[in-house]
C-alpha cells in the first residue's frame, strides 16, 4: 500500500512539473467556456476579468471559438463589451469561418472546428486596473446552435 502511495505521489509531482513547463509566459488569460447543449443564447454572455498591471505594454486579444460541423453558417457576428469602472465600450465583429464551398477555415478535430480570431492587436490599455470582457453572440438565431465553446485569449506582444 505504501509503494502505491509513493508511486501516486511521484506521478502527481511529475504531472505538476510537466504542466508548469508547458505554460505560455506571454498569456495573461487563455480560457474557454463550454456552452450547454452547444447552444449560445443572447443572454449567455461569456465573461472574463483581466487585471492589467502595466498599461505601457501592448497586448493581443483573441476570440476563441469552437463549432461543430453542423454549424449552419459560414460566418459569425459577435459583440465584445469592454468594461472598466463605469465605462463600457462595445465593438461588433464579423468573422468568416468557412469558404463558399463549405470548407472550414479553422483547424478540425473530429466534428469540431477551432478558431482563434484577432479582436485587437498591439492594443494598449488606457490605464492599470481590472477590465471585464463580455462576449455576446450577435446572429439572428437565438439560441445559436452548434457552438461548442467560446473563449478569450489575452497575451503580451512578443
Amino acid at each position: 500500500m505504501r509503494a502505491v502511495s509513493c508511486l501516486l505521489s511521484g506521478l502527481v509531482a511529475l504531472l505538476l512539473f510537466t504542466a508548469q513547463g508547458c505554460t505560455d509566459p506571454a498569456a495573461v488569460l487563455d480560457h474557454n467556456t463550454e456552452l450547454p447543449n452547444h447552444n449560445w443564447a443572447y443572454v449567455n454572455r461569456i465573461k472574463y476579468n483581466v487585471t492589467i498591471t502595466d498599461e505601457t505594454l501592448p497586448y493581443n486579444l483573441y476570440f476563441n471559438l469552437r463549432v461543430t460541423g453542423s454549424y449552419r453558417y459560414s460566418n459569425i457576428f459577435i459583440l465584445l463589451h469592454q468594461v472598466s469602472g463605469s465605462k463600457t465600450a462595445i465593438t461588433r465583429y464579423e468573422y468568416k469561418l468557412a469558404n463558399k464551398d463549405g470548407e472550414w477555415l479553422g483547424s478540425g478535430s473530429g466534428n469540431l472546428y477551432s478558431f482563434q480570431l484577432p479582436l485587437r492587436t498591439a492594443y494598449k490599455f488606457p490605464k492599470k486596473g481590472t477590465y471585464r470582457f463580455e462576449i455576446e453572440q450577435n446572429m439572428r438565431d437565438n439560441p445559436l446552435h452548434e457552438v461548442s465553446d467560446v473563449g478569450l485569449r489575452l497575451e503580451k506582444v512578443k
